[in-house]
């Protein structure tokens, strides 16, 4: 069944806003119509009017006539072109039920006007009229289209506070040292920038002169600003605290980090959770239903009822029309999907899909990498020990030519001590990575070079000399990575790589445990490497020395034996792992290779992030699973109500005016009940 939802793109919040206003105009007008219908069809129940009308007749019913035609045919008529629309295209929906009753009231109404002696009077006043309910029906249903163009307006509003961060303009210097301020759109990659304090940050770069704090909330939902020194990234939107800087931009235009965050978002918003199939296949038949039932009631009024009974029938019938709320199950998910995925945006998650969001609720085991997930992943180099015939500066230069061309965060860690010790790695060819193991290429000499696992140099049949074994032997218990180089079949050496833990690491750990989640690291490092990183984290489980393959193993495992599990990484070896995981969690600050393969991402890849992802994607279901409970309990309650249930109990039917203020109150419930979403996550 068609959900009438605005088709705009939810970032497009400025259409979202004109449409709002358009809905307002046309609810002033039908409420400044509507409200002198109800007062003349109900001025006799006015205490001291003694059951007399306010106008004599027969000038009262055909005032009413002339305001309720207005009311239906002016600022109503985009309602029922809706509902014609959705009768040409087969799509019923709950246009096609609201403004079905609307015409039956009017059409009733307006025949008993003309033709008063073919319609039994239900009083001295002649044949029933329900001018006041197709009026006021109609003003109901334009109040909640409204109220729902606000919901949406207020669920894109995450978006739209993103989309206000780009700077609009920048100070580029020249390569003289001239200063001149250019539209952002001018902005190359390339371009030397200056940013002053207190200034948006234009677009993505590096610092190359000065240093500051940057205020990097609005991307990460991090309240603490991050020193910046010469050599570190910053992103586009973000905003400059302290110190002027020059920076170097690296990316521009729809290539930002922000531009991405708003571009994933905004595609986020519009795709569909799985839940939402169940609302789908009831909508499916709901709306037939719903007619099939209105016409049973019409007819078993019109054989049953009292006189007058034409009157009740119709009575029943139109309520049964107007009370049935498809809108209230088609909107129960899509709004939680959209508000949620909003609010992840402003906690520094991103969602690749509502899917993406559906299954991280469900996860009660994470597997975890160590290196760049559990650790800074900034590593620096702590040792360099070389085969007797080796210098230092020669493995440097051997170990950096190869490692220039890798991703992993030990790599660069390589290239970056290289590059202080003053040594510019030579140029190699044929680089080939093998995930999990290590690299190789060829030396401008000729020269076979190896960098990687020792035991994958052992695999090679590359010699390992007896100094370099028993220096390792040594280093055996170190918490520190090691990397070990090899040039035409013999180890030349390795350098140990120590990289700090994440300070959120062990609390996110704690948090982990206190939502019901297990935590198991895996590692392709060294067991001794891999404990130590545990026992700080307060990590009991853990597997160390293990190939992408061993990972992609162990989660099929865990998922045969009934766990829901999630994987967190940021390396290419993740890749595989996070493709495979029920949900799969990225770091922002990792490869391009993990980040597509990752239904959410963590910005800047903070665990404190990790914990909010959980906590919004679990508050996200439950509050569809609120939405699709309120939408299923109010048609089942509703529907029978309208059709006269209580009847014989009470001697009364539900005035179809009510019914319309029950739809429209269904509906809105669901959006208020969404937009509680906002403030999740914290």
């Amino acid at each position: 069944m068609a959900l009438e939802r605005n088709p705009q793109a939810p970032g497009d919040v400025s259409a979202v806003s004109a449409e709002s206003q358009s809905l307002l105009r046309k609810l002033l007008f039908a409420a400044a119509l509507a409200l002198p219908v109800f007062i003349l069809a109900m001025g006799e129940m006015i205490p001291g009017r003694h059951g007399r009308p306010l106008l004599p007749d027969p000038w009262s019913p055909w005032l009413q006539c002339l305001l309720a035609s207005l009311t239906i045919f002016i600022p109503g008529r985009f309602l029922l072109v809706r509902a014609w629309n959705s009768l040409r295209h087969r799509s019923l929906n709950m246009f096609t039920l609201t403004s079905l009753g609307t015409l039956a009231a009017w059409g009733f109404s307006t025949a008993a006007l003309l033709f008063p002696h073919k319609f039994p009077h239900s009083s001295h006043h002649g044949p029933a009229l329900y001018f006041e309910s197709a009026a006021v029906i109609t003003a109901f249903v334009i109040l909640g289209q409204w109220m729902e163009s606000l919901a949406r307006q207020r669920t894109g509003s995450a978006l739209a506070a993103l989309m206000r961060l780009s700077a609009k303009s920048a100070h580029r210097l020249a390569p003289d040292g001239s200063e001149s301020d250019v539209p952002i759109e001018s902005v190359s990659v390339g371009d030397l920038l200056v940013v002053r304090p207190g200034e948006t940050i234009p677009v993505d770069g590096s610092l190359t002169n000065g240093s500051s704090s940057i205020d990097e909330s609005m991307l990460t939902g991090e309240p603490i600003p991050v020193a910046k020194s010469p050599g570190d990234p910053v992103s586009g939107g973000t905003v400059n605290q302290s110190g002027a800087f020059v920076m170097l931009a690296s990316r521009v235009g729809n290539d930002t980090l922000l531009a991405r965050i708003v571009a994933l978002t905004a595609e986020a918003q519009r795709s569909r959770a799985p839940v939402q199939n169940l609302a789908d296949r009831v909508s499916a038949w709901f709306v037939p239903a719903v007619l099939l039932i209105s016409v049973l009631t019409f007819f078993l009024w019109l054989v049953l009822a009292p006189a007058p009974a034409l009157a009740m029938a119709v009575s029943a019938a139109v309520s049964v029309l107007i009370i049935a709320c498809p809108c209230a199950l088609g909107l129960a998910t899509p709004m939680s999907v959209m508000t949620g995925i909003g609010r992840a945006a402003q906690l520094g998650i991103l969602v690749r899909d509502a899917a993406a969001l559906e299954s991280a609720a469900r996860v009660n085991l994470l597997l975890i990498d160590k290196t760049g997930t559990l650790t800074e992943g900034r590593p620096a180099v702590t040792n360099v020990v070389t085969a007797p015939d080796v210098t230092s500066s020669q493995l440097l230069a051997d170990a950096a030519a190869l490692e220039s061309l890798s991703e992993h965060p030990l790599a660069r860690a390589i290239v970056q001590h290289a590059a202080t010790a003053g040594i510019s790695p030579p140029p190699v060819s044929a680089f080939l990575s093998t995930p999990g193991a290590g690299v190789s290429g060829t030396s401008t000499n000729g020269r076979q070079l190896l960098a990687g696992r020792r035991s994958w140099l052992q695999s090679l049949n590359i010699s390992i000399p007896p100094e370099l074994d028993a220096a390792a032997t040594n280093a055996a218990n170190s918490p520190d990575s090691i990397v070990w180089f090899a040039s035409n079949h013999s180890a030349s050496g390795w350098i140990s790589i120590a990289d700090p833990l994440k300070p959120s690491a062990p609390a996110a750990i704690a948090a982990l445990k206190s939502l019901g989640i297990s935590t198991i690291m895996l590692t392709g490092d060294r067991p001794e490497s891999a404990a130590a990183v545990a026992r700080a984290t307060g990590i009991s489980d853990f597997r160390p020395s293990l190939l992408p393959e061993d990972k992609l193993r162990i989660i099929r495992e865990c998922q045969a034996s009934g766990s829901i599990v999630a994987m967190a990484g940021d390396g290419i070896n993740d890749a595989p792992a996070l493709a495979a995981a029920d949900s799969s969690i990225a770091m922002g600050t990792g490869t391009d290779a993990a980040l597509k393969s990752a239904g959410l991402v963590l910005v800047k890849g903070d665990l404190a992030a990790l914990i909010r992802a959980f906590s919004l994607s679990r508050a996200t279901m439950r509050n569809i699973r609120q939405n699709l409970a309120f939408a299923f309990a109010y048609n089942f309650a509703g529907i029978p109500l309208a059709a006269g249930l209580l009847y014989p109990l009470t001697g009364h039917l539900l005035n179809p005016m009510v019914a319309g203020a029950a739809m429209a109150f269904s509906s809105v419930s669901v959006m208020l009940n969404a937009l509680r979403l906002r403030h999740a996550g914290t």
